[in-house]
């Protein structure tokens, strides 16, 4: 009677966990879990694929090197973010290149993006984490969990230098992140969701529309990419971030400047790539023929 309440209890514990990262708008995918397990995004010590090439010996979990279901930060765009963020200011963004090509406005580096740069931008080690598995090991500043790394990817738990995977913190030569998309608006605001946000309206006409809807309260864009059912948001699509963090200055079709604020769609890391897919280089769809290229751009 007491193992079968015990299972009980732990059964309707994992089913709350669920229900906590659904809500919080984790896509819903049977095979999440797996896919991560079969990435080299899988750093734990279990059994992982054949291409893992980093692996560390401190725990077997898989989830904990970037979620914890109790005392996650906060201030993170992401569920349950289990490792410290760094300060926006520390980067370097692509628009301090000068470019005359870049229409929207670059915001703060934050959103999911700063989550990424957390493990990406080489600051501190992958098993650097706020709640480290079992119990008395959180730490809301971060704390070191014991053991020890193999691979050749990673030195000390870093991402290796030379890595394409290092972006460290000068961004210029990456694509544009926290940046408005199609370089926002040319007149007016972004049309609240559900409204159409077409290419009409842009700035930059060599963008795709977007789809738009309000889950949860909150507005959400996408491109869709026609993998899947159309007209819903998959995670094939290409994700488009809300940000009613900043406030932007665009110009309009006649060149004058205008403020504007509240929810509108930027391009993050996560707008192209889904840490949880089994894809090259975690690309929300192949991009065979330059298609997640050709998704958004008109070219």
């Amino acid at each position: 009677m007491k193992m079968n309440l015990v299972k009980d209890v732990m059964a309707r514990v994992a089913g709350t966990v669920a229900v906590v990262l659904l809500g919080a708008g984790v896509f819903a995918s049977p095979d999440v879990s797996a896919g991560i397990a079969n990435t080299k995004h899988n750093l734990g010590s279990s059994t992982g694929p054949a291409e893992r090439v980093n692996s560390f010996s401190g725990t077997g979990e898989i989830c904990v090197f970037c979620h914890t279901p109790h005392g996650s930060d906060t201030s993170a765009s992401v569920p349950l973010w289990n490792r410290v963020l760094s300060s926006p200011t520390i980067y370097t963004t692509y628009n301090s290149l000068g470019t005359s090509s870049l229409d929207g406005s670059t915001a703060p580096v934050g959103s999911v993006s700063l989550a990424c740069l957390s493990c990406h931008d080489g600051t501190q080690a992958m098993n650097v984490m706020i709640n480290q598995p079992g119990s008395g090991g959180y730490n809301a500043a971060g704390g070191t969990l014991a053991g020890t790394w193999t691979g050749d990817h990673q030195t000390d738990g870093k991402i290796a230098d030379g890595l394409i995977t290092l972006i460290g913190k000068d961004l210029r030569n990456d694509h544009p992140i926290g940046i408005q998309y199609a370089g926002g608006p040319k007149a007016g605001t972004v049309p609240a969701a559900p409204a159409a946000y077409s290419s009409t309206a842009f700035r930059d006409g060599d963008f795709k529309d977007t789809k738009s809807a309000v889950l949860n309260g909150q507005s959400v864009w996408w491109v869709d990419t026609s993998v899947g059912t159309a007209g819903s948001r998959e995670k094939t699509d290409m994700q488009l971030y809300t940000r009613a963090d900043v406030t932007s200055v665009n110009k309009d079709g006649d060149g004058n400047s205008m403020t504007l604020s509240g929810a509108q769609p930027y391009v993050e890391c996560a707008s192209c790539h889904d840490p949880h897919t089994e894809n090259t280089t975690f690309l929300r769809i192949p991009n065979t023929g330059s298609a997640v290229c050709l998704a958004c751009h008109t070219k």
